[in-house]
Formats: C-alpha cells, structure tokens, sequence
C-alpha cells in the first residue's frame, strides 16, 4: 500500500493481483476505489506519484503545486 498526497488530497494506490489500484481515503481511514484511474501494468512503485501528476495535473495550486507520498 502506496500512500499519497494529491495535491492536498489522501489517495491510497494498491497493488491488487496484476494491476495497480488508486483509492480515496476519507477522514476515518475508509477506503473507495476510483475506477476511472487506469495504471500501466507494468508499471513500477516509484512511477505512481509521476503518473497521477500528469494524470490530475490540473489539480495543482499554489499550496499543493505536486502530488507527494505520505508517511
């Protein structure tokens, strides 16, 4: 379990079988699958934060200018 800021915004990427998965994470820890984000296959953990920069690029303000792991 990948945990990211999106620009300001708790998400949850996972790795589920053969295919990674991008989650909403509310204020209780509850988790809700965004299905509309799709993830290369292939694709490696360093490359997620990249990838949903480009993908949610729009998103980006003056306070939450990248999209950043959490701890």
């Amino acid at each position: 379990m990948v945990k990211v800021d999106l620009f300001g915004k708790p998400v949850v990427v996972m790795r589920v079988g053969e295919e990674w998965q991008l989650f909403r994470e509310s204020d209780t820890g509850l988790l809700s699958r965004v299905h509309e984000v799709v993830f290369p296959p292939d694709m490696d953990e360093s490359e997620l934060c990249g990838y949903l920069d480009d993908i949610f690029h729009e998103f980006a303000s003056e306070r939450h200018p990248g999209v950043r792991l959490r701890s």
